[in-house]
């Protein structure tokens, strides 16, 4: 699939008409659902392989990020080969314990893996826990950019955002 297929389909599916509300509280005609192209196979395989080409060379371990960049990661470390860890908001109160699931973190040069970027603060607050955890990571990358902020935020937190397409991409670069 070439990249302007791959937009065209990620927008088609995923931009949906109708009322919505919004996380804001305001009601919105438009939405987009990005769980919509994440639960499709065709276009998951097609991300995978397009998000490969912007991986940074050395790295060692793909970081999902819970909820929306755990689809992604998987296809994206079946395509590569690199391993994966998946990485709870909040460490779990049982078991292991683990806030990154998943092979160890410390030492290795980790590229935390993302759906959709907005704000990026969900991302940061995570990367500082993947640092904690002695995670080498300073790259994020993510399928769509919404170009509301989040690529200088993370950047001001030390991180350089490598997104597939940016929103205004899709809506009108397809």
């Amino acid at each position: 699939m070439t990249r302007e297929n791959l937009s065209t389909a990620i927008y088609d599916v995923a931009h949906l008409r109708g009322e919505f509300l919004l996380r804001s509280g305001i009601t919105s005609t438009e939405y987009f659902d990005k769980y919509q192209f994440e639960s499709d196979p065709r276009i998951l395989k097609a991300i995978a392989e397009k998000l490969a080409a912007l991986v940074p060379d050395g790295t060692e371990i793909l970081a999902g990020l819970e909820m929306g960049g755990l689809a992604i990661v998987a296809a994206l470390s079946a395509h590569t080969g690199i391993p994966a860890v998946f990485v709870r908001k909040k460490a779990k109160e049982y078991g292991t314990c683990k806030l990154a699931e998943g092979p160890p973190v410390a030492g290795k040069r980790v590229l935390i893996v993302e759906d959709v970027i907005t704000s990026g603060g969900q991302v940061i607050t995570s990367g500082e826990d993947l640092r904690q955890l002695g995670a080498l990571t300073d790259h994020v990358v993510c399928v769509i950019d919404r170009e509301q902020g989040g690529r200088a935020k993370l950047r001001d937190a030390g991180f350089e955002l490598l997104a597939l397409f940016t929103m205004t991409e899709l809506k009108t670069g397809r």
